[in-house]
This record gives structure tokens, C-alpha cells and sequence, in this order.
């Protein structure tokens, strides 16, 4: 089961998912431009940026909570550059130390609501630290709303390389890959919502329903078919939350 609710950090959401082993609740974890803060079973853990599907048991455990953070405003908060975490999963003590990981590990644990300490975690956090550039977060509007990159760059007034060099401190990967993640992502609220395929393809700003196709097997790894049964099959998990069972 999987609940989701907006966070009083702006901009991140707050999640949670309990997984039965014996039902085989297997859902893969998708590219969505986003990083995680996790606590999952007693670990706290960061899931990095995605550029290609992560398949199941990565990260066996039954209970998760997590903090997920809009494109670009993690690496601020973590204060590690995204490029570093991308396509990775790793122990909070190796970002923070094992002393603080210790310290916020127990103090989760002992809470009567994990979720909402979790939360305050991030919170106390983000008081502390340097907000995002607010620069990437106009790249992120832009390129969420199928802006192009090279439109984007314009926006905000930097060159192709300045964008590109600010991007993998930020997003983990360059524009051009941030792009075709969030039409992806745009892609996937279409199928979920039960829109044909060629209607898809075209609301997510796809050439056809072939370029698509291409986007979900580089990207996602299932087809678009496998997709739409996963997403009947289940409660709707986003396809960003960054659990595996």
C-alpha cells in the first residue's frame, strides 16, 4: 500500500509504502528527475537521481517512509552534488557521517510517527542550509511544461555549457536527460489515467508512438502495456518512489 501527501517543505512530497512479501508486490522503480531521503526498516538511506529503471529487492525491506525532494532541491539540502549519487542508493552515515546517522536513525525509531520525524528531519535541515538555485528551478518549470532545453537556457540567461555544468551538480545528469525524464514522467500520468497510446505519445510531446516506445524501453525498461497492468494491478504508486520489494 502506498499514500503519498504534500510536505511543509516546499516543494517535496512525503510517502510511504508498506510491501507483502507474499503477495509478490514487485513494482519497478522509474526515472522521475528526484532524490529521496529513506528510512526503510531502521536504515536511513538517500536514493541518488535515476537515469534507468531499478529493478526489485534493491531495497528489501517491508515498511518505508520517505522525503522526496523536487528536481534540483536535494543536492542543497544533502549538500553532496547529485552527480555523485546518481543511480545509487546509500547509507545516510556515508553522506552525513555515521554519528549523525546514528543520532537521527534512533530518533526516528523511538517516534510514535515516524513519518511526520522523518519529515521534521528534513525540515530542521533545510533551515539550516542554503535554499536551491532558484535559476534550475525555472529550468525544471520550463522543461516540465515541454519547454525545450535550449528555450530554457535562454530563460534563465545561461549558455549551453554553464547549464550543463550547473545541471549534474543538481539534477545528477545533464538538461537534455532531465527533459526526457519528466516527459516520461508526463507519458506515465497519461497512461495511468487511461489515455491511448497515440494520444499519450503526443500529450507527452513525443514524436509518435514509436519514439515513445524507444523512451519507455531506455528509460523504464517495461513496455508501455506492462506499465498500464502494473498500474491497474495495484493502488497507483508514482512511479518515483524509490522503493523496491
Amino acid at each position: 500500500m502506498y499514500e503519498e501527501r504534500a510536505s511543509r517543505l516546499d516543494g517535496a512530497v512525503v510517502w510511504t509504502r508498506t510491501v507483502d512479501r507474499r503477495a509478490g508486490d514487485v513494482h519497478p522503480v522509474l526515472p522521475d528527475g528526484c532524490m529521496d531521503l529513506l528510512w526503510a526498516d531502521g536504515r536511513l538511506l538517500v536514493a541518488g537521481p535515476d537515469t534507468h529503471a531499478h529493478t526489485a529487492g534493491e531495497l528489501p525491506a517491508t515498511q518505508y517512509v520517505g522525503v522526496r525532494f523536487a528536481p534540483g532541491t536535494a543536492p542543497a539540502f544533502l549538500g553532496v552534488p547529485a552527480h555523485e549519487l546518481r543511480d545509487r542508493r546509500v547509507e545516510l552515515a556515508d553522506v552525513w557521517g555515521a554519528a549523525e546517522a546514528r543520532r537521527l536513525t534512533d530518533r526516528i525509531d523511538a517516534a510514535a510517527d515516524p513519518v511526520a520525524e522523518l519529515e521534521a528531519v528534513a525540515l530542521r535541515r533545510a533551515d539550516r542550509v542554503e535554499p536551491p538555485d532558484p535559476l534550475l528551478s525555472e529550468v525544471v518549470r520550463r522543461l516540465e511544461a515541454g519547454g525545450t532545453v535550449a528555450g530554457a537556457a535562454e530563460a534563465v540567461g545561461l549558455g549551453a555549457r554553464q547549464l550543463h555544468r550547473r545541471s549534474l551538480s543538481a539534477f545528477g545528469y545533464g538538461p537534455k536527460t532531465l527533459a526526457r525524464v519528466l516527459r516520461l514522467q508526463r507519458a506515465l500520468t497519461l497512461v495511468r489515467a487511461g489515455v491511448p497510446y497515440a494520444e499519450v505519445a503526443l500529450g507527452a510531446g513525443c514524436a509518435d508512438q514509436a519514439h515513445l516506445a524507444r523512451e519507455m524501453r531506455d528509460l523504464a525498461g517495461i513496455t508501455l502495456g506492462a506499465y498500464a497492468a502494473l498500474a491497474n494491478r495495484e493502488t497507483p504508486q508514482p512511479s518515483g518512489s524509490r522503493t523496491t520489494a
